[in-house]
């Protein structure tokens, strides 16, 4: 839902800002007075084309901005773009700056952005139907959501079966593609795995444990004589520690004959002797066990040579060594049984093609079923609205591969013929803005009111925000109250913002915004603002009779507005 919009040196408006709210929010003014100008501001926020033009004289650039409630859709969006979403407000900021050079600047929630993420982000936000053009772009898939949240179908099926495929016919040109680089890389891997597997390394700590046998190996004389004069000092001299303990526990052991103070006293010299004893024991079998044999020394630097020489090649440690070589043995072993690959992955492609084939044929025949009902149904809404046309849904297979998607394989087309004895053509070929308009209001009436009656859950997303623009050209009477009706029914679903000429129309807002033009110290400045009840019926009168307010008219203003509640 659009919940602000903002214009700052943009055309004749100096200043402005609206505050949208659900429902049906309804536009009027004098002709002239700008009220296309907020649509065209809302069009530059969706990605539309930007010109110098639209900053006001005298100014060095233009701004405008609006915030849309978020959408998962949007944010998403906004993810796969980069862009963080702004979790305190829960909405999406736009801002986009003109300059003067015709260049400008597109902000996303504060952050610098792209149009073309503007556009990206158009269909999940807006769809603004103004006088020429679908700004929104009611295109092939658009035209196919239509369709399918008429239909109430899922496309989850259809979608797992097309991923499925789809990666499997990646693996296949994969391996079909480059063969003589994958070949040649064969002999690398080959090379690679066998000078591994043949060093033979004995796990990934082996040369940690060598280092530290090198360095025992190197200091074997230094670590001897240490090793020998701390067991001496420990045990073998005639005053080493452990004669000297021993010698202080018999006394301390006598007084705890006498004094119980030190009974824990000897108990810890016994303890402490003990540990001497001990670790005189190890120093003096370490010393036995130094060797300084230059043999092994040289044999262990050989060692660390090869792994070292691997570790410079493969990785910087010795697991990552390994991985590296169980990878390349991966690789080759795929190059190597190719051809069985390459026969397994095409009867999995073949089954998978199957069910493919089977679901997008089942969505075919569910859309072509609702594009019958729903082409009825909105020809005769379009009539409604003072038109008289012929409509009709095509519903087209594609079932070439090249054809093949996410949403199935079918082309949704939706046709019109304006006058009689027309041909049927493409609805977005229609020339007046004012009957695209009401053709999609009366589509969208439509398939909303289908949705209702199914009673089911939405399945197609749809943009939250629908904008219509000159859609009461060339109408009036009950085919204006017509349109009112239906702008009003499809606000129940959908915010709905609507630029009309026509109190009948205008008797049917949720809330209603009045555009007025004035002239500030010389200048000619366009303002928005939200009316009150009364301020309204005033508006509704002055629709109907013109600038000079009657009895008649306010009468007439308010029994609209009620018969439209």
């Amino acid at each position: 839902m659009l919940l602000e919009l903002r214009a700052e040196n943009y055309a004749v408006i100096d200043r402005a800002a609206a505050r949208f709210g659900r429902g049906l929010n309804l536009l009027t003014g004098e002709t002239g007075a700008g009220k296309s100008i907020l649509i065209d501001a809302l069009a530059l926020l969706l990605g539309g084309k930007a010109s110098a033009d639209f900053i006001r004289h005298g100014a060095e650039k233009a701004v405008v901005g609006c915030v849309f409630e978020a959408t998962p859709g949007a944010i998403a969006v906004l993810e796969a773009n980069g862009i963080d979403a702004d979790s305190e407000s829960e909405g999406i900021l736009l801002r986009r700056e003109i300059v003067v050079s015709g260049k400008g600047r597109v902000f996303i929630n504060n952050q610098p952005a792209t149009v073309g993420v503007l556009r990206l982000l158009a269909p999940e936000l807006a769809l603004v139907h103004a006088q020429g053009e679908t700004l929104g772009a009611f295109d092939q898939a658009q035209q196919r959501i239509l369709l399918d949240r008429f239909a109430g179908c899922s496309l989850e099926e259809v979608g797992k079966a097309y991923s499925a495929w789809r990666g499997t016919v990646a693996k296949l040109e994969e391996m079909n593609s480059a063969e003589q680089d994958r070949l040649r890389m064969a002999d690398l891997w080959r090379f690679q795995s066998m000078e591994i597997s043949d060093a033979g390394i004995a796990g990934e700590s082996e040369d940690a444990e060598l280092e530290g046998e090198k360095r025992v190996l190197a200091n074997a004389e230094k670590l001897y004589t240490a090793a020998m004069n701390a067991h001496e000092l420990l045990y073998e001299s005639e005053d080493s520690a452990e004669t000297k303990l021993g010698a202080a526990l018999k006394l301390v052991e006598e007084l705890a004959r006498y004094d119980a103070r030190f009974v824990e006293a000897a108990g810890q010299l016994a303890a402490a002797k003990a540990t001497v004893e001990d670790l005189s024991a190890t120093v003096r079998d370490f010393a036995e066990n130094v060797q300084s044999g230059p043999e092994r020394l040289a044999e262990i630097e050989d060692r660390l040579a090869v792994l070292d020489r691997l570790k410079r090649k493969y990785g910087k440690t010795l697991a990552e060594v390994i991985a590296f070589g169980e990878s390349s043995a991966r690789s080759l072993a795929e190059v190597e049984n190719r051809d069985a690959l390459l026969a397994e992955l095409r009867v999995v492609e073949a089954k998978q093609a199957e069910s493919y084939c089977a679901a997008a044929g089942e969505l075919t025949r569910v859309r072509g079923e609702a594009a019958a009902k729903l082409e009825r149904l909105a020809e005769k809404q379009i009539n409604d609205l003072a038109m008289s046309v012929r409509f009709s849904i095509q519903v087209l297979a594609n079932e070439e591969r090249v054809h093949w998607g996410a949403g199935g394989w079918d082309e949704v087309r939706y046709l019109i013929a304006t006058n009689a004895g027309e041909p049927l053509k493409p609805l977005e070929e229609i020339a007046s803005g004012g009957e695209m308009s009401r053709v999609m209001l009366a589509l969208k009436v439509t398939v909303e009111e289908g949705v209702a009656g199914r009673g089911s859950k939405r399945k197609t997303a749809l943009p939250r925000t629908l904008v219509f623009d000159e859609i009461d050209i060339g109408i009036g009477g009950r085919a204006a109250e017509a349109v009112g009706q239906k702008l009003k029914m499809l606000s129940r679903t959908q915010q709905v913002l609507c630029i009309t000429h026509l109190p009948q129309i205008a008797a049917f807002g949720d809330l209603h915004f009045v555009i007025e033009k004035k002239e500030v110290g010389g200048r000619t400045q366009t303002n928005i603002r939200q009316m009150e009840d009364v301020e309204r019926v005033n508006e509704v009168a002055r629709m109907l009779s013109g600038a000079k307010l009657t009895e008649t008219s306010l009468k007439h203003a308010q029994s609209l507005i009620d018969a439209s509640r």
